[in-house]
């Protein structure tokens, strides 16, 4: 009988594994196909068909064309300034407010807490009027402005690093307090270097959220000399059409390589956020 329960919970987990193996290929699919075509010479004449995981003229060709268009080092520049002061004031003000909720003692707190955690369910297209508006009515539009100040309103930021300083004792804080340490002295002396796990799984979400940024920039951003990445490959991609899908995919690899650094230098960290601020499943 237990042999009988091993042999079948065996089978259930390669059965599990096979799903999970076909699950991945159709994910990884789309952009191996992407990579093959910016590699291949003749997509820029006709695109492959049908799909061709293994360019029938390899060259890099189109990439040559890509760094000879002075407006992608623009448009890279331009996406890591966005980027950077984004990411800066995100992950800044995701901690100071998940620090605040986890061991503040203030009156309302779990009703803003509650306020914070609904702006998540608010999206992009329900705000792009007001903010419109505002940043019109102050004269920031066609800056980077606009693109930068909104993200400091990141709920999902402050639930993360809220349910991380939960699991770190309070004791801490009581201990700073009484060595007569201020609020923000134990913020950032006792509590912010405990946090590097969080830390960096918001600087992976907040980069690549920010850097995939299309819709909101579209509507502020209306000098070519102020593109982003995704605006600059979405116009390259409106102008030629298929007439160059060679280098509109090279283009869109170029994109996305620093996303995949990124995640690489600081993946291991999210499994050790999640296993720290409980939220396992």
């Amino acid at each position: 009988m237990a042999q009988s329960q091993q042999t079948n919970r065996r089978v259930a987990q390669i059965v599990i594994y096979v799903f999970l193996f076909v699950c991945a290929l159709l994910v990884i699919a789309p952009f191996v196909w992407m990579v093959s075509i910016s590699f291949d010479r003749m997509a820029n004449i006709q695109v492959p068909f049908p799909p061709s995981f293994i360019p029938d003229l390899f060259s890099i060709f189109n990439y040559e064309l890509v760094f000879e268009n002075g407006r992608i080092f623009r448009a890279y520049l331009n996406s890591g300034l966005v980027t950077f002061g984004s990411v800066v004031l995100q992950v800044s003000a995701a901690l100071l407010g998940g620090y605040a909720f986890s061991k503040g003692r203030f009156k309302g707190k779990k009703l803003l807490f509650i306020v914070v955690l609904a702006t998540m369910m608010v999206p992009i297209e329900a705000r792009l009027i007001p903010l419109y508006s505002m940043f019109n009515h102050v004269g920031l539009l066609d800056t980077f402005w606009p693109v930068i100040l909104p993200s400091i309103l990141y709920g999902l930021g402050v639930f993360l690093t809220k349910q991380f300083f939960d699991q770190i004792p309070d004791s801490l804080r009581e201990a700073a307090s009484i060595d007569g340490a201020s609020e923000f002295r134990t913020f950032f002396q006792v509590y912010a270097p405990l946090a590097g796990p969080i830390t960096a799984t918001l600087l992976i979400l907040s980069f690549m959220g920010n850097w995939n940024e299309f819709v909101w920039p579209l509507v502020v951003l209306n000098s070519e000399q102020l593109q982003t990445i995704p605006l600059f490959l979405a116009s390259f991609s409106l102008e030629n059409g298929t007439a160059l899908a060679g280098m509109t995919m090279a283009l869109a690899t170029m994109s996305v390589v620093p996303i995949i650094i990124v995640f690489v230098c600081l993946q291991r960290y999210i499994i050790q956020s999640v296993a720290l601020s409980g939220l396992k499943e």
